[in-house]
C-alpha cells in the first residue's frame, strides 16, 4: 500500500499508470473511440484503426473494451509486436487455442495458416466473430503487415472471416500511408485518433479516478487544475504521474489538499525541468527567445565596430522568459480560481458518500414513508437494476458510454405521462420538485396501482400517483435493451415495400421471440429480410399487447417482446 493512501483516506492507488480498465475515464474521445471500434467490428471484417500519442489512454481503452466484448466473439491480442511472421501466426494461433498439425511436411507459416482458415470457418459457422488485437503496431514490419492483409483475404464467398485491431502510435498513419501499404490501407473500414483530454475534462477526470480509489472528499485545490493541464498538455499518463507526485508531496509536508505549487514542484520533478513539460505556448515563447538570442549573438560577432559596449547573454534571456511565464501560471490559477470555483465545488461533491440535498427531507410534500436503504447516485443505481456493477457514473454522457458497453441504449423524453412509463415498463430517472424550488434526482423502480416506488440516497420512498404526478417534471430517463444488429426500426414503407436487407441477426431474434409468445406461429423464410409476412405477425403481436398495430418494428415493440424472451429485464410493473 502506498504511503499516502491512509493519509489521503484512500482505499486503493487513484493514479497508477497501469492501464485498469475500472479506471477508464469516458471521455468525448473514449466514447468516440469505442463507437468507431464497435462500428468496424459490427462490419464483415477488415482492419481496424485507432491510434493516439503516447499516454492518451490506448491501452486502457482497449482493454475495456475487449472486457465488454460480447461472448460470440473471440479474441486473440498480441502485446509483442516486434516479432517476426513465424511468431506472429503462432501467437495468434495459441491465443485462440488452435491445435497445429504435427505430422505435415510443411512449412510453419503453412500449417498456422491452414490451421487458422479451418478454425474460423468453424467458428463462423456456429455465428462466432474474430478479433485479432495487436498493440504498438507502429512497430510491425512490412512483411508482418502484408502477412496480416493475406490472413484478412480469409472469406467465405460472402462474409470475411477476420477482424483486426491495430492499436499504435501517430507513426502507424505514416507508415499505412506508404505506397507499398496501399492494399492494407484500403481495406481499413473503420480509424480513430484518440486525443488528450480537455481543460474542461480534467477535473471530472482527477474526482472520477479519486472516487473509485474511495475519496470522500475533494483533494485537489480548485487553482491547481489550470496548473496540471498547462503542464501535462491533457495527456492522461502524465497527469496519472504529476498527481501521485503531488499526493507524495502533500503527504510528506503534512497537508490534506494539494494546491497549485505542489503541482508545479511534483511536475518539475516528475518531468525533469519545467521548460520541457510546459504546454506548447510556452515552448514557442522559449524558441522565439532562442531565436532572438542567437540573431543578437551574431549580430554582436559580426558588428563588434559598431556596438563595442554591447553584451548579449542568451542564457539570461532564456531565465527570464522562464520566470515570466512561471508568473504566468501563477496569474492564470488565480484569475481561474473564482471562475471554475463553483462548477468545480460541484464536482468536487460527487466523490462524497452522500450527495447534497437540496431539499430538507422533512419539508418534502410527496414523502409517504421511507425505507433507511442507502443508494448509490442514481446513474449508478439505475444500471444496478440491470445488473450492472459501474463504476460511478456523472452524467448523462457517461452514462449512455457505460450502458452502450452493457449493449443497451440510452433514452431521454420530455413532456410524458404515467401512462407512458407504463408502457415502456422499464425503471428509470425522474425529477422531481421540492418546496424550494430545486429538483431533486430520483429512481423509479416500481410502479403499483395507486404508488409509486422511488429511490435516492435518503432510501426508498412511496409515494401516491397524484403527488407524483403534481411534482414531476414530465422528463424520463431509461434504459433498453435492443437485438444485437438493431439501428433504427423497420417500417412498413420501407423496409417491406423495398424488401431492403436488414442485419439478419435482428430477423432471427424477432422470429425466436415471437415463436416464445405463440408456439403454434410458423417461422417465416424471408432471407433475412423483414418482409410483409413477417410485418403481419408483429401487427398481430401489436394488436394483443395493446400497441398502436402499425406492423413497425419500434422500440415499443421491442420493449414488449422482451419481456417475453425469459431474459432478465427489471420492468416496473408485475406481468403476467
Amino acid at each position: 500500500m502506498s504511503i499516502y493512501l491512509q493519509h489521503f483516506a484512500l482505499k486503493r492507488e487513484p493514479f497508477s499508470i497501469v492501464p485498469d480498465p475500472g479506471f477508464l475515464y469516458p471521455s468525448i474521445y473514449h466514447r468516440q473511440a469505442v463507437a468507431h471500434l464497435k462500428y468496424g467490428l459490427d462490419r464483415e471484417g477488415g482492419f481496424i484503426l485507432l491510434t493516439g500519442e503516447v499516454g492518451t489512454g490506448k491501452t486502457t481503452l482497449t482493454r475495456t473494451m475487449i472486457k465488454r466484448i460480447p461472448p460470440h466473439v473471440r479474441v486473440a491480442y498480441i502485446l509483442n509486436s516486434k516479432l517476426n511472421t513465424t511468431d506472429v501466426l503462432a501467437s495468434i494461433c495459441d491465443e485462440l487455442n488452435i491445435e497445429l498439425p504435427a505430422d505435415i511436411e510443411v512449412s510453419f507459416t503453412k500449417k498456422c495458416i491452414d490451421a487458422l482458415n479451418q478454425n474460423l470457418l468453424a467458428a463462423h459457422a456456429e455465428g462466432k466473430k474474430t478479433l485479432i488485437v495487436i498493440e504498438e503496431a507502429q512497430n510491425l514490419t512490412p512483411e508482418v503487415l502484408e502477412t496480416l492483409r493475406l490472413l484478412s483475404n480469409l472469406e467465405t464467398s460472402t462474409h470475411k472471416l477476420l477482424h483486426i485491431l491495430l492499436v499504435g502510435q501517430p507513426e502507424l498513419l505514416e507508415i499505412l500511408a506508404q505506397k507499398e501499404q496501399r492494399q492494407l490501407n484500403q481495406r481499413v473500414v473503420s480509424r480513430f485518433h484518440l486525443s488528450p483530454l480537455d481543460k474542461n475534462d480534467l477535473s471530472n477526470y482527477i474526482n472520477h479516478r479519486l472516487h473509485k480509489a474511495g475519496a470522500k472528499r475533494a483533494i485537489f485545490e480548485p487553482a491547481s487544475i489550470p496548473v496540471l493541464f498547462r503542464l501535462t498538455g491533457g495527456v492522461p499518463r502524465l497527469i496519472n504521474l504529476v498527481c501521485h507526485q503531488a499526493l507524495v508531496a502533500a503527504y510528506a509536508s503534512g497537508k490534506k489538499m494539494v494546491s497549485a505549487r505542489l503541482v508545479r514542484q511534483a511536475a518539475a520533478e516528475i518531468l525533469s525541468e519545467k521548460k520541457t513539460i510546459a504546454n506548447n505556448k510556452t515552448l514557442l515563447i522559449i524558441a522565439a527567445v532562442l531565436i532572438v538570442g542567437a540573431v543578437l549573438v551574431a549580430a554582436t560577432l559580426g558588428y563588434t565596430e559598431l556596438f563595442p559596449n554591447r553584451i548579449t547573454t542568451p542564457e539570461l534571456s532564456l531565465a527570464q522568459a522562464e520566470q515570466v511565464e512561471d508568473q504566468a501560471v501563477e496569474v492564470e490559477a488565480v484569475e481561474v480560481a473564482a471562475e471554475e470555483f463553483e462548477s468545480t465545488k460541484i464536482e468536487a461533491t460527487a466523490v462524497t458518500s452522500q450527495p447534497i440535498q437540496l431539499i430538507k427531507n422533512k419539508a418534502s410534500p410527496i414523502v409517504v414513508k421511507a425505507q433507511p436503504v442507502p443508494v448509490a447516485n442514481p446513474f449508478t443505481s439505475l444500471l444496478a437494476t440491470w445488473g450492472i456493477d459501474s463504476v460511478e457514473v456523472y452524467t448523462e454522457e457517461e452514462l449512455s458510454f457505460v450502458a452502450d458497453l452493457e449493449q443497451l441504449r440510452m433514452e431521454k423524453v420530455s413532456a410524458v405521462n404515467l401512462r407512458f412509463i407504463e408502457k415502456i415498463n422499464r425503471p428509470g430517472i425522474v425529477w422531481l420538485l421540492g418546496e424550494t424550488g430545486y429538483l431533486k434526482t430520483y429512481v423509479l423502480s416500481r410502479l403499483d396501482a395507486a404508488t409509486v416506488t422511488l429511490q435516492n440516497s435518503q432510501g426508498a420512498v412511496v409515494i401516491d400517483r397524484e403527488s407524483f404526478a403534481k411534482s414531476w417534471n414530465g422528463v424520463y430517463l431509461y434504459l433498453w435493451k435492443p437485438p444485437l444488429g438493431y439501428s433504427a426500426p423497420l417500417t412498413v414503407t420501407g423496409n417491406i415495400a423495398n424488401g431492403l436487407q436488414v442485419n439478419p441477426q435482428v430477423i432471427d431474434w424477432l422470429q425466436r421471440q415471437l415463436q416464445a409468445i405463440d408456439q403454434t406461429s410458423e417461422r417465416v423464410i424471408s432471407g433475412g429480410r423483414y418482409t410483409r409476412a413477417i410485418a403481419q405477425q408483429v401487427l398481430v403481436f401489436q394488436q394483443q399487447q395493446g400497441l398502436a398495430a402499425d406492423g413497425i418494428l419500434g422500440r415499443e415493440t421491442l420493449l414488449r417482446l422482451n419481456q417475453f424472451g425469459g431474459e432478465a429485464i427489471p420492468q416496473l410493473l408485475e406481468t403476467d
